[in-house]
């Protein structure tokens, strides 16, 4: 567990925030990765049994640009988030690039989606993954659904991949969306806060980046389920489906105003 240097001077508006739950070591090399890349750096560690919270408190204590909170019992992916974002919030921040913890997202893109959140602060910076050999075909295959709802739910918004978490939000409005309602609190967070942004006018900017499917002799945990969170997705785009249709003429209107054309 070594501690990277700080960079000379620490974002004021823009933070890395990483949910955890029993990843094994391979976090610790991800919030070293990560903040190698970027300062600060936000853990939020959703209740694991398997020690790392005591080993991320002990980097933290050696590294002021690291920040790791502690649940008390394991809530969910969503809800780790959100108490993330509560934090970052009260601490006067504007964007949060959020991250896995096990290893497969692309700490060295860090700066490149940051900088790209900069140029377009209004605008939710969304990974599209570029798959290599470890890919799973079925989780491949099964994500073109996810993402054909997520393009129908958004009458084609632009969303280039529904599930991928390496992203950059604009904090306030998904806030906004989280504390309206009380879904996106586990696996449904990432398709559901892509939609729901993308409803509240919220533009998607896509830009690729490679996801890594690590073994588990290369430190890989996998806490996806195909029964449960294949249910709870199609539990999930139902809801939105249903709210989308009762959303559809604020959609369409919205849709037709961009395109009218300018009347000096």
């Amino acid at each position: 567990m070594s501690t990277p240097q700080l960079p000379v001077e620490a974002s004021r508006s823009h933070l890395v925030l990483i949910p955890s739950y029993d990843t094994g070591p391979k976090v610790y090399e991800t919030v070293a990765a990560a903040r190698a890349a970027w300062c600060p750096v936000w853990v939020v560690v959703d209740g694991s049994t398997d020690g790392t919270a005591e080993g991320l408190q002990a980097m933290a204590a050696r590294d002021p640009g690291l920040k790791v909170m502690v649940l008390p019992r394991n809530q969910g992916k969503g809800a780790a988030v959100l108490h993330g974002l509560e934090g970052a919030a009260a601490a006067g921040f504007t964007h949060v690039l959020t991250m896995d913890s096990d290893g497969q997202h692309p700490a060295g893109l860090i700066g490149e989606f940051m900088r790209r959140s900069a140029a377009r602060p209004e605008a939710m910076i969304l990974g599209r993954p570029v798959f290599d050999a470890s890919a799973p075909l079925l989780r491949v295959r099964g994500r073109r659904i996810s993402n054909g709802w997520t393009d129908l739910e958004t009458l084609f918004a632009g969303i280039g991949d529904s599930l991928y978490g390496f992203r950059v939000y604009p904090l306030a409005p998904l806030l906004a969306v989280m504390r309206a309602q009380h879904w996106m609190r586990r696996f449904d967070f990432d398709t559901e806060a892509a939609v729901r942004l993308a409803w509240r006018g919220v533009k998607p900017i896509n830009v690729d980046a490679p996801v890594k499917y690590l073994t588990a002799a290369e430190g890989g945990v996998s806490h996806f389920r195909y029964g449960r969170d294949n249910v709870l997705l199609t539990w999930m785009h139902t809801r939105l489906v249903l709210e989308f249709l009762l959303r559809l003429p604020l959609l369409l209107g919205r849709r037709l105003l961009r395109r009218a054309p300018f009347q000096p």
